[in-house]
Order: structure tokens, then C-alpha cells, then sequence
């Protein structure tokens, strides 16, 4: 075997462990959910309807929608809500109002992420650990209290990293399907005329025949879909080719005979109802499907959880949140971050969740309205990346996005009946976030602009300084300045108090683009202002880890010759202090201020080393 078809089967198990996990284990809930609803009356035609919607909404929201067409628009080989929106965003710049909605409506789905981020795992695992009912109904009280030591024990290990246990993930998902797939072929071979409900008019029928409830039953349908935004996020850590070919080889393949396999074991036994996941399974087999179960629940809420940090680090680099402590799990893979504060925010948010809704049936209520949501949005942004980006003519753009927002629409409608039996859980966990982001930013926007109107001409002021010479010392000064061209806080202080200057200094200002990667070799711009004195600007994508030291070794033979042992940072702390004015409302000033002073040092962030960091601070008023 080549060395590419080596690495291409090395990926494609990877994206079955990681990207497929999520999808993986709705088979444990979905059909469940839509027969146990009271709404669908249990005959063969309404069996062979729903397994027909199954299967069509598969093909129809994964495979062509994800896989065929939303898979295309990567972002410098990038997938997800926040590369989706860079590129969105970027095809529209020369309307900017129309790119400020855009990217507003791109982080409200952001937002959404962290309210499905709560409920994913919370039904995943307590539908597995479920299974223990079917067993023996005396084990319900378990249930809650073994589904809550479960998910500590996930979180409490992330710190870690999942490089180590990272590599399990594939081949134990890979079983997972195999299991999926064996289940279900046990029950087709008894009816095996359950497959005529691939044909698209068993579906047609069904909705025609039953229009309200077949409006009412797409809030639960859509679990069978749970995890396609995976799909496209993920896409940077495998490549769309085994993603692809995951999919049509593995992963569908085995959702498809699994669902039919339930619907087959159901028309046999329509009592099966209560769990028929489950209830597939032989009575010897149950104890280990259980545990096969969780461990799968767990692979797919682990990529969930991997994806919460790698999405927070993208957002606060786009300048929508205030710096979190990141804690690097890899010397090898940078892309595996630890976020200590989103870690266990989500932790009690999910032990929230499960205590609150005590069932996955329960749990499927809230689900679904941040997934459509999220699912409308990135077919609103395709819709400007296929136009403005990719040029294509405005009746192709409007008749492949707008088949499929018409789809994502009729879900998200059906899923807002929803909204009163648990939808407003992620919604508003959503909309919590989404708060503290806009705060962020617009409070970040306040503060550019007092620094600027309070700012001095830093060309203007050198000039004025070397007029007459202050004293110099030995070694290199860096001063971390969020405007080009003005006086950092840090230099008037630093001139005020200590009276001198040193060797070398550097006016150092970090760019963060909309872009995911930016390489070293258009990393660095620099200029000399004279008096050994230079101006330099770096430049990182959303995902690149900022590293000043690192970054500033470009710069040797230019000039400045940059010795780690006599290089000083000089930073300024500034504490913001909210005033009644023009800025925001008095409640938001306030909340920026608290986030502000709570943000974690800059130095962490920027990879400076402590021993050489020097801070200065002041008051800033807003």
C-alpha cells in the first residue's frame, strides 16, 4: 500500500472516530423519539413513511447539502460557522452594512454551538446509559447519578489532552458502525421488504396524507441529522476526501440499515417501541451494547468538546471575547487546546441539563432549535459565499441554497413548537453568549476609539524626545501598542518614571485576521522610525497561536539584532472605568469592565516569557 493511501485510510478512520461520532449515535434516540411522540398512529404504511423521511433527510441534509456543497467552501483548507463566516464576510466587504448583519447573524450561530455543545452530550450519553432500563427496570435510579459520573470523568480528563486516548477514538467508532450495521441486517433478513421504504413516495405519501403531523414530527426527524455541522467543521484536521469517503462507504451505510433494521423490529414487535435500539440486540448481547453505547456517546461528546475550545480560541482571536487562559495538551498538533473556564462552564451547564431534563426523551425537546438555527445560518452564508465569492449567476445561487433553505426552514419551523418543552435552554445559553460577545466587542470598539482620541503622533513624539537625548541602557525594549503610529501607555510611563530609553525599541502592534492561517513568511511587516527605533506589525489567522518571540527572530539582520536575554516587554494594564455617556447602556459598561479586569494576561496569551514582562497600568474611562 502507498504512502497516500496509507495516510488517506489513516484519515478516513480518524474522520469516523471524530466527525461521525455525533451522527453515530442518534440511532440510540431518533427513532425512538418520533414513534414514542403519540403523534405518528402505528400502522406499516406510517412505518415505511417515517423510515423514508429518515433516509431522505439523510441524503438530503448530509449528503448533498454538507458533503457535496457546503464541503466546497473551505476557507484556506478550513471548515466551520467561523470560517464559513470569514469567507462570507470577506466575498461582501464592499458592502459593509451588509457585512456587519452578516457577521452579526454568523456569531449568533457561533453562539448556538455552545447551546448544542450542552445538549449533545447530555442526550447522547444518558440515552446510552439508558440501556440499563432495558436490562432491568430496577436500574432507572442509576441512571441520572452513573450519567453524571460519566461526563465528570470526560471533563476531568481534558486537561490532559486526547492525543492519548485520541487514537482509540476511530477504530472503537469503527466497531460502533459495524454493530449498527450487524443489528439492523438481523432484522431486515426477517422483513426484508422493509428496504421499498427507500423509494421517495412512501415519504411523498406520508406527508401528503399527514401534513400537520408530518409538520409536527420534523422537530424529532431531525435527530437523525444530529452532528452534520461536524461534518464541515472538522474538515480542516481530515481534508474533504475522508470525509467523504467515510460517509458513503461506513457511516451512512450503517445509520441506513440500522434505522430500517428498527423499523423492521417494530412492525414484528410494535411494544418495541419503548427502545427499540435496544431491543434490537439479542438478551446476551445487552450489558456489552451498553457499554459500546457510552463509550461511543462519549467519543462523540469529546469531539464536541474538542470543538467548544478550538471555536473559542477562533473567536477570541476575531476579537469577540476577552482572553481565556489556553493551555496547549500537544507539542505536535497545536490545534489541541485546553480552556480550563469553557471546560467546566459547559460541565455545569450539562449536569444542569441532565438533572433538570432527567430523560433523553425529555432532553430531545430542547434539542433541535439550535441545529436548525445553525443549519439555516450556514445555508444563508453559502448562499453569499457561492454568489459574491465564487461568482456563480444569481439563479443558480438562489435555486441550490434556497431548495435547501426551504428544507432547513420547514425543520427549524417545526422545531420552534418546541420552545416551551425545553427549546429555550440552548436558546437562551445561546443568547447569553451571544450578550457577552457583542458587549465584548462593541466595548472593545469604545476603548479603540478613547485610546485614539486620547493618543499621541508616535513619529511626532520620538522626534520631540531627541531633541534632547534621553539616557540609553543596554538591551531591546518591545512595547505592545493596539494602534500603529500612537504612544503606547507603556513608553510615557516607562519615560515618566524611569527616565530612560533603552538600546533598541520596538512598537510592536498584533493584527488578527479573517482568515484561518497566515504563514511566517507574511508574518512580520517592520519599520524604522530612526534612533534605533522600529515599527512592527504581525500578522495571524484566526487559528494561528500568537508567538511574539518567535515572530520577532525575523527581524535579525534588519538592523536590530534581538538577544532573548536582554529583551525586556513592556506592556500597559489599563483598567476600565464605565461613565455615564454615549457608549452603551450603563449595565453592558459594566459587564465590559468585569470582563476586561477578569481577562487573562496578554503576556500568557502572546507567549512571553514572565521573567522579561514589565507592566504598566492606567485608567481608562468609557
Amino acid at each position: 500500500m502507498s504512502a497516500s493511501k496509507s495516510s488517506l485510510a489513516a484519515l478516513t478512520l480518524g474522520a469516523i472516530g471524530v466527525v461521525y461520532g455525533d451522527i453515530g449515535t442518534s440511532v440510540l434516540y431518533a427513532m425512538k423519539e418520533v414513534f414514542g411522540s403519540g403523534h405518528v398512529p402505528f400502522t406499516t404504511d406510517n412505518v415505511y413513511g417515517i423510515l423514508s423521511i429518515f433516509f431522505w433527510t439523510l441524503t438530503v441534509i448530509v449528503s448533498i447539502k454538507y458533503v457535496v456543497l457546503v464541503l466546497r467552501a473551505d476557507n484556506n483548507g478550513e471548515g466551520g460557522l467561523v470560517a464559513m463566516l470569514a469567507l462570507a464576510s470577506m466575498s461582501v466587504k464592499h458592502r459593509p452594512q451588509l457585512r456587519r448583519v452578516l457577521l452579526i447573524v454568523g456569531i449568533f450561530g457561533t453562539c448556538l454551538f455552545y447551546g448544542d455543545g450542552v445538549i449533545t452530550p447530555a442526550i447522547s450519553v444518558l440515552s446510552a446509559v439508558e440501556g440499563l432500563e432495558v436490562i432491568t427496570p430496577a436500574s432507572k435510579k442509576f441512571v441520572i447519578p452513573i450519567t453524571l459520573l460519566i461526563l465528570f470523568g470526560l471533563f476531568f480528563v481534558q486537561k490532559r489532552g486526547t492525543s492519548g486516548i485520541g487514537k482509540f477514538f476511530g477504530p472503537i467508532t469503527l466497531v460502533w458502525f459495524t454493530v449498527l450495521a450487524l443489528l439492523g441486517a438481523m432484522h431486515i433478513v426477517d422483513h426484508p421488504e422493509i428496504l421499498w421504504a427507500i423509494s421517495p413516495h412512501y415519504a411523498l405519501g406520508f406527508m401528503w396524507n399527514n401534513p400537520g403531523i408530518t409538520f409536527i414530527i420534523l422537530g424529532a426527524v431531525v435527530l437523525c441529522v444530529t452532528g452534520a455541522e461536524a461534518l464541515y467543521a472538522d474538515m480542516g484536521h481530515f481534508g474533504k476526501k475522508p470525509i467523504r469517503l467515510a460517509w458513503f462507504s461506513v457511516v451512512m451505510p450503517a445509520l441506513v440499515i440500522n434505522y430500517f433494521g428498527q423499523g423492521a423490529l417494530l412492525l414484528q414487535n410494535p411494544a418495541a417501541v419503548k427502545n427499540p435500539f435496544f431491543l434490537m440486540a439479542p438478551d446476551w448481547a445487552l450489558i456489552p451494547l451498553v457499554i459500546l453505547a457510552t463509550m461511543a456517546t462519549v467519543i462523540a461528546s469529546q469531539a464536541l468538546i474538542s470543538g467548544a475550545f478550538s471555536v473559542t480560541k477562533q473567536v477570541i482571536q476575531l476579537g469577540y471575547l476577552p482572553r481565556l487562559q489556553i493551555e496547549h495538551t500537544s507539542v505536535r498538533d497545536t490545534g489541541q487546546v485546553y480552556l480550563p473556564f469553557v471546560n467546566w462552564g459547559l460541565f455545569v451547564a450539562i449536569a444542569l441539563a441532565v438533572v433538570m431534563f432527567k430523560s433523553s426523551s425529555n432532553l430531545a425537546g430542547a434539542y433541535g432549535i439550535a441545529v436548525c438555527t445553525d443549519m439555516l445560518i450556514t445555508t444563508v452564508l453559502t448562499f453569499y459565499v457561492v454568489r459574491y465569492s465564487w461568482k456563480y449567476p444569481l439563479w443558480l445561487c438562489v435555486a441550490a441554497t434556497g431548495f435547501f433553505f426551504v428544507v432547513d426552514f420547514a425543520f427549524w419551523a417545526s422545531n420552534l413548537l418546541k420552545l416551551f418543552d425545553g427549546g429555550w435552554f440552548p436558546l437562551m445559553i445561546g443568547g447569553a453568549i451571544f450578550t457577552l460577545m457583542m458587549t465584548w466587542k462593541d466595548g472593545r470598539h469604545l476603548l479603540n476609539a478613547k485610546l485614539r482620541a486620547d493618543a499621541i503622533d508616535l513619529k511626532s513624539f520620538l522626534e520631540a524626545v531627541f531633541v534632547v537625548p534621553p539616557v540609553r541602557v543596554e538591551g531591546t525594549a518591545v512595547f505592545l501598542t493596539s494602534e500603529v503610529g500612537t504612544v503606547p501607555n507603556a513608553l510615557l510611563h516607562n519615560l515618566k518614571h524611569n527616565k530612560v530609553l533603552h538600546a533598541n525599541n520596538l512598537f510592536v502592534t498584533v493584527r488578527n485576521h479573517e482568515i484561518p492561517w497566515i504563514g511566517m513568511d507574511k508574518r512580520l511587516q517592520i519599520e524604522s522610525l530612526g534612533h534605533d527605533c522600529w515599527q512592527v506589525v504581525l500578522h495571524y489567522g484566526f487559528k494561528n497561536d500568537p508567538d511574539i518571540p518567535k515572530a520577532l527572530q525575523q527581524i535579525k539582520g534588519r538592523g536590530c539584532e534581538l538577544e532573548a536575554m536582554t529583551t525586556s516587554y513592556f506592556l500597559s494594564r489599563d483598567t476600565v472605568v464605565p461613565t455615564l455617556g454615549d457608549g452603551m447602556a450603563p449595565w453592558r459598561e459594566k459587564l465590559f469592565a468585569q470582563m476586561h479586569h477578569n481577562a487573562s494576561g496578554a503576556a500568557d496569551f502572546l507567549n512571553l516569557p514572565n521573567n522579561s514582562v514589565v507592566e504598566l497600568g492606567s485608567k481608562i474611562e468609557i
